[in-house]
């Protein structure tokens, strides 16, 4: 199905929720995103909620007080479970009337408003009393590499005299990452051991890692499976995704650079992995879509398999990243998070339609709950880089934080935000959320 604007964005819809009102909310009405939470200190197993303000939707008791009907329903009752996979598995058209009839239930003008509201106080949970857990059972893990400019970047500090890989341009690079090490948001993070070997060092040693590395990355979770050995058409890729969260794919570049002689990321890329805790749909980011990257005159087109007419025109997200960082001495101090980078996703080369056709084109099977990362998600800009390789060249020009410390690399107590959001004329401001890493 194809997701195009419908009531649900509409600007002028209000909530009930009082905070959902506020401009600079991630979880405006128009939002609705999914994800898994408990109420803190209880007992009770864990269950879907939607985002609405500062409030959690429980849809398994808006469910129980005969808040939904039909597919709505139907969806209502895959939310009683403590991941999304059941409601990922019944499709797109239950996704979008459960979205539909909770965007009703939470408007402050509709009669299923009015009726929500006599049931506030049980089917609202205050995110300050709610404790969000994984929103979905991972599978497996892909991460690509996607953006012209950090895999330029990249190239060009590891050797100067490097050119970007011809295959880069005909299709999208990945490597199959660790799925048992992905991480909700704010849990902190050990700094890994591995082999190390420098340029100068006759043999490799084993140590902590000097060169430790955040990632800033989209996520795209696959709510459709596809059978063993049928490919999916690139025209029916988007079917198959549910939504969106952000992902920091942690990495120990002393490490990574020792060990990809000649194969790809291993040890270096699966001590952990963070994800945010919200799945925003692709729904609910149809106002803010856009046509795929201009590919610059000279390099080649898709390959037919990858190569979709309608996709070009609005297979793109225009959604906007920044990262956010802090030092313990910057807590300590009272100094807020200091903005390194902001970026967007409509920088990268290829479009998640063309991520999801490329991974099954051999007849790879994906199954429900299983993710994939667009890779460093970088611009053409300096400000807009989105690792601290590129921020520092290296390790060669050190950032200078607020308190007057110096950062080659992440050190331990340091903490690292990810934040996402979408903005457009006449539409609603809605938010990814945060991701927060702290080193140990």
């Amino acid at each position: 199905m194809s997701y195009l604007i419908n009531e649900t964005h509409g600007p002028a819809l209000t909530s009930w929720v009082g905070a959902a009102n506020d401009s600079q909310s991630d979880f405006p009405i128009q939002n609705l995103p999914f994800g898994v939470f408990r109420r803190k200190g209880a007992l009770d197993a864990s269950t879907v909620g939607i985002a609405i303000g500062n409030a959690i939707l429980d849809v398994a008791t808006a469910q129980a007080a005969g808040l939904y009907t039909d597919a709505g329903d139907s969806a209502a009752v895959a939310c009683r479970n403590s991941a999304l996979n059941p409601l990922m598995a019944l499709g797109g058209a239950h996704w979008s009337a459960l979205r539909l009839q909770t965007s009703r239930l939470l408007r402050a003008d509709t009669p299923e408003g009015q009726r929500a509201q006599t049931v506030a106080e049980r089917i609202l949970v205050p995110m300050a009393e709610a404790e969000l857990v994984k929103p979905v059972q991972i599978g497996d893990f892909t991460d690509f590499l996607t953006s012209v400019y950090h895999a330029t970047n990249a190239g060009k500090i590891f050797n100067p005299d490097s050119t970007l890989g011809l295959n880069f341009k005909y299709l999208p690079l990945a490597y199959h990452g660790r799925a048992s090490s992905i991480i909700l948001s704010g849990t902190a993070i050990r700094r890994p051991n591995g082999q190390i070997k420098s340029p100068t060092d006759a043999v490799p040693s084993f140590a902590p890692t000097r060169r430790f590395d955040y990632e800033l990355e989209v996520g795209f979770y696959i709510g459709q499976p596809n059978a063993w050995g049928e490919p999916i058409p690139i025209a029916q890729a988007e079917d198959h995704l549910f939504g969106l969260c952000l992902v920091n794919d942690w990495s120990a570049r002393d490490i990574q650079g020792w060990e990809m002689q000649p194969l790809g990321p291993f040890l270096s890329k699966s001590t952990a992995t963070t994800i945010s805790p919200w799945v925003v749909t692709l729904e609910a980011l149809a106002p803010f879509r856009r046509a795929a990257f201009a590919r610059p005159a000279g390099d080649p087109a898709p390959l037919p398999h990858l190569y979709d007419e309608q996709n070009q025109k609005t297979g793109g997200l225009d959604v906007a990243l920044e990262i956010h960082y802090s030092s313990q001495q910057m807590r300590e101090q009272g100094i807020e998070p200091v903005r390194l980078s902001q970026t967007s996703l409509k920088h990268l080369y290829w479009t998640p339609a063309q991520l999801l056709a490329r991974h099954t084109s051999n007849g790879c099977n994906m199954q429900i709950g299983d993710l994939f990362a667009s890779g460093t998600v970088s611009g053409p800009t300096q400000a807009a880089r989105g690792c601290l390789l590129e921020l520092t060249w290296g390790g060669k020009e050190p950032l200078i934080l607020p308190t007057g410390e110096q950062r080659l690399f992440v050190e331990d107590q340091d903490e690292v935000i990810f934040t996402g959001y979408c903005t457009r004329e006449g539409y609603r401001r809605i938010g990814l959320g945060a991701c927060r890493g702290r080193i140990q």
